[in-house]
């Protein structure tokens, strides 16, 4: 008796999950050069990974991003004999987030813990443990058919997503027949809530931005100088207060010109779905109140509406004690997210002007734009979304939601641009598993239930037949 993909899934499950674990302690963080290393060890486990279940064409690739040095490798393969079939581009991220601040973690964020159902570690939903489910369906798959696949696959990983996906953005750009496919399989998303399948089908863009203000040629003695030295931590707080109102709205002119609403059976859909305000302000956000824009609903703020926020302030004195001093300059980290009908670029040029209108006498300010993508929204009118929402229905047991998310994928941008295809976007994360945040987590269940899932729907797509890209 021949074994089934989803029962040799099934049946290596304790396996997957430990080599997820193997995955997770190797803290690739993409934005700290001394994490140089990590981030290409683990780039070389996967290629390894890769390799071992009989994927082809495995290769590291270092992009030349012209800043001197190249970006962290892509992790590239394909296997392209299933004639007459579609071709999925399957696309990850192996690189995570600085783990900080490392005290309000209950166990070491780079040694994966498991506590109440739950795998605790950072990139442990965010985007390691979704990514390997895409490795591991795809091994299940060749386990089960004699080395061989229903569909035509293509492999993109990438190590730079948490600091903008240079590497990547240039290599889709110029990577022509290495990434032909017919659609882009994305799990880097989250259901809306627990057993509730999810299929997300739009994104905002983002800008990520930072301000320098810069007063004297040196810190100054504030007894010395205050008073007639310009602070740059108070001018840059004026700058900041002039962003953005006290109920959400952005300040900046022109900002909401030709913003793209959600349409009317858009909102309704949403309007629908299993959303507890008093909860989620409890559970999720744990703040005394919500904010934002009057008359929008918090799926069209978080969704639907651009956003501006601080992320950091360095500069100055912060160390223990005091230190009587004027900085000679301060900066902002500072982001906007976009909705459909605003251009990164156009954006930061409407930005960049309104902090040079606010500055005041006595300081210079720089502006730099750190990385940007931009929004998307996704047809659902393709057989490839019709085969995730068949493989959901069958493995979850329940007719998944169509939703959108208020983070930004700039490669799914990308894709629809310089690939011309779509992107289905299928997650397994919950709202609370905490990206970007101490405690991150993923439920081990939906580890092993998204492995059956995809294979699943790999499978269905196998029983289609078409003309195939790659």
């Amino acid at each position: 008796m021949t074994l089934s993909a989803l029962q040799f899934a099934r049946d290596h499950q304790a396996a997957f999950l430990e080599e997820l674990k193997h995955l997770l302690r190797i803290p690739s963080v993409s934005t700290r050069p001394e994490h140089r290393a990590d981030v290409q060890e683990a780039a070389a486990w996967l290629a390894r990974e890769l390799r071992a279940m009989g994927m082809e064409h495995v290769e590291l690739l270092e992009v030349n991003t012209g800043k001197g040095e190249s970006g962290h490798p892509l992790v590239l393969a394909d296997w392209l004999h299933a004639p007459g079939k579609p071709t999925v581009l399957c696309y990850g991220h192996y690189d995570v987030q600085p783990p900080d601040p490392l005290d309000e973690w209950v166990t070491p964020p780079f040694e994966p813990t498991e506590r109440e159902g739950n795998l605790y570690a950072r990139g442990a939903v965010d985007d390691k443990g979704q990514m390997y489910m895409h490795l591991k369906a795809l091994a299940s798959l060749f386990a089960a058919h004699g080395g061989r696949l229903p569909v035509n696959v293509r492999v993109i990983l990438e190590g730079e997503e948490e600091v903008g996906g240079e590497s990547i953005g240039i290599f889709v750009q110029e990577g022509g027949d290495r990434l032909r496919a017919d659609f882009a399989l994305i799990s880097d998303t989250e259901m809306f809530a627990p057993e509730l399948p999810t299929l997300c089908v739009g994104l905002r863009g983002m800008i990520y931005t930072e301000v320098e203000v810069r007063g004297a040629r040196t810190d100054l003695h504030s007894g010395m100088y205050g008073g007639a030295a310009p602070n740059p931590f108070l001018a840059l707080a004026r700058i900041l207060a002039g962003l953005k109102d006290a109920q959400g709205r952005i300040l900046i002119p022109g900002i909401y010109d030709g913003i793209e609403a959600p349409t009317a059976d858009e909102l309704a859909a949403w309007r629908r779905l299993p959303f507890d305000e008093a909860r989620y302000l409890e559970e999720e956000i744990g703040a005394p109140a919500l904010v934002g824009e009057p008359g929008y609903s918090v799926m069209e703020r978080t969704w639907a509406r651009p956003t501006l926020e601080v992320h950091g302030m360095p500069g100055g004195f912060v160390g223990a004690g005091a230190k009587t001093v004027i900085p000679a300059r301060a900066t902002a980290k500072i982001s906007l997210r976009l909705v459909p009908g605003m251009r990164a670029d156009e954006v930061f040029g409407k930005f960049k002007q309104h902090v040079e209108s606010l500055l005041e006498q006595g300081v210079t300010a720089e502006v730099r734009l750190i990385h940007s993508g931009e929004p998307a929204v996704i047809g659902t009118d393709n057989p490839y979304i019709r085969s995730a929402v068949e493989a959901l229905r069958q493995v979850w047991g329940t007719e998944p939601v169509f939703v959108r998310s208020g983070g930004s994928i700039p490669v799914v941008g990308e894709f629809a641009r310089a690939l011309r295809i779509p992107s289905v976007m299928m997650g397994f994360g919950l709202p609370d598993d905490n990206l970007h945040a101490p405690n991150e987590k993923f439920a081990i269940a939906n580890f092993h239930r998204g492995i059956e899932t995809l294979i699943t729907f790999f499978e269905l797509l196998g029983a289609r037949t078409g003309e195939a890209a790659g």
